[in-house]
């Protein structure tokens, strides 16, 4: 239900949301004649938008039947301010299908017993760069083959993967700066332009892929596209960024411990980790190899499985999907109270559709102990991959990261070894627990943070949600974000999380989950 602010009054003037709601219907419509009733006759009446202003109905009329109807949207909620009981100012935010969020402001003017619209101006997504989203880009940056899986799409990709001619950024200058240039694609860029896609750029990333957060102290926060004012998450906050806003349809990016998965939560977005070792990481720089997987991050469900259709090795995928399904309640524990009610509210309601009639309530073991073992085992591997680099450039990393690889800098060998022996337990424990059904959670442990949270409170939330996250990461299973739940109008992704190489299995039933969860427009 669209959420309506009155403000201080009791209710709205007498027909007016009905007459606001008869013109979104013929808006959709492309309902000609119902839109030059819904607009006041005269000279007078304006409607403006970043092209300019129309001055006059017939002049608003004219532009209407040569536009071809108005871009596809949803209404968002809608902010009614009365003026006096025949005129009111009515906002709204919303939501075109191809991304990001616009706002419509009308002013309204009740005429000889009849609602019309007086002035209005519409707002679109903001189209123009941002430089805290993308590192680069072009029209395209690299075109793709003429092809048709793929065809139309364009992709933002993770300052991680090698473009040809382009030097890996990886979210730091420093590295940037001596970074050579790629002689060649990395193998998750070129399956994509091998199938029609185009590279619309090259996107930002948390320094070095290590955080879940999305916020970059060199380059800024990338606006996170469904929740004004909150973080982005990570570390693929540059394509989740471009894909949210509209400015890309395909993210390319990494997951970890989470990378994709929770800049999906956060943004509304579709966001899949494959089964580890899918997808080639050749021409990837590396954060821990035993966790990094390649995935995508897409705003619905067709594009995201074309993008893995394109990228996986179709023979070793396991279709049908897994019809048996898991819950683990200490994970969910996990979550807010606001999140763990969403989850459970939308597990019976599959239920109740019979989407899940085989459901079990597992134990997966320690919750802490698994996060530690994770935890350890990533960090190890993040200090061998990048603490040469790092002790060589002092100050070259934020405060945060920094501090992350200092803490992984002091793992001893001994350390280490004890890890590894407990995520080989681990793995065996937990798949055994599942007994080769599909695990179902919260894709994030809350909806996306302020971007003016204190460190204290993004390391807290991060510490939970990668409770949640970890779980893939240890098993190699692939997981998905699917936007379909919502608390306090702020999305949160369902996870599925399949047996090894049901990437597509997990897109699959997804998509069914969607469709049942989500109010489907006409």
């Amino acid at each position: 239900m669209t959420d309506v602010n009155l403000g201080a009054a009791a209710s709205a003037p007498d027909g007016l949301l009905d007459a606001f709601w008869a013109y979104e219907t013929a808006l959709m419509a492309n309902d000609l004649a119902e839109l030059d009733r819904l607009f006041a006759a005269g000279d007078d009446t304006l409607r403006g938008d970043a092209g300019g202003i129309l001055y006059g109905h017939d002049a608003i009329s004219t532009f209407r039947k040569g536009r071809g109807g108005a871009l596809k949207r949803t209404i968002v909620s809608v902010v009614v301010r009365e003026i006096d009981e025949d005129a009111a100012v009515v906002v709204a935010v919303t939501a075109p299908v191809t991304g990001g969020r616009g706002q419509q402001t009308q002013l309204w003017r009740r005429i000889d017993g009849d609602w019309a619209v007086e002035v209005a101006h519409v707002s679109l997504p903001a189209p123009a760069v941002n430089a805290t989203v993308w590192r680069t880009v072009g029209t395209p940056l690299v075109a793709g083959a003429e092809a048709p899986e793929l065809a139309s799409q364009t992709v933002a990709v993770k300052d991680l993967f090698d473009v040809a001619g382009f030097a890996v950024g990886a979210g730091v200058p420093a590295y940037l700066a001596e970074a050579p240039l790629a002689t060649a694609h990395a193998p998750a860029v070129a399956a994509l332009l091998a199938t029609g896609a185009d590279i619309a750029g090259i996107a930002r990333t948390d320094e070095f892929a290590y955080s879940i957060a999305g916020r970059n102290p060199h380059y800024g926060t990338p606006p996170n596209g469904a929740v004004v004012g909150g973080i982005p998450g990570g570390s693929s906050s540059g394509p989740a960024s471009a894909v949210a806003l509209g400015q890309a349809s395909i993210g390319l990016g990494t997951d970890t411990g989470g990378s994709l998965r929770v800049p999906a939560s956060y943004q509304g977005l579709w966001g899949l980790r494959t089964t580890h070792g899918a997808v080639s990481v050749e021409g990837l720089l590396p954060l821990a190899p035993s966790f990094d997987t390649v995935g995508w991050l897409t705003r619905d469900a067709w594009v995201m499985r074309a993008a893995a259709t394109a990228s996986l090795d179709l023979s070793r995928q396991v279709l049908p999907p897994s019809a048996r399904f898991a819950v683990a309640g200490a994970l969910t524990a996990q979550s807010t109270a606001g999140v763990s009610s969403a989850f459970e509210a939308a597990i019976e309601t599959l239920a109740a559709d019979g989407l899940i009639d085989d459901l079990a309530d597992v134990d997966l073991g320690h919750i802490d102990d698994l996060f530690e073992t994770f935890r350890v085992v990533q960090a190890a591997e993040a200090w061998a991959t990048h603490g040469e680099w790092i002790v060589a450039h002092p100050g070259a990393l934020g405060d945060d990261i920094a501090a992350r690889f200092a803490w992984a800098s002091t793992i001893s060998a001994e350390a280490e070894a004890r890890a590894r022996v407990a995520l080989a337990a681990a793995r065996l424990s937990i798949e055994d627990a599942l007994d080769g059904r599909t695990l179902l959670l919260p894709a994030a442990s809350s909806v996306a943070p302020s971007a003016t949270a204190s460190p204290e409170t993004i390391e807290s939330t991060r510490a939970s949600t990668l409770r949640l996250t970890c779980i893939a990461g240890l098993t190699g299973r692939p997981g998905l974000s699917v936007p379909a739940l919502t608390v306090d109008g702020a999305p949160v992704g369902l996870c599925v999380v399949a047996p090894r190489y049901g990437d597509l299995g997990a897109v699959i039933t997804g998509a069914k989950f969607h469709s049942a969860l989500v109010p489907q427009a006409d």
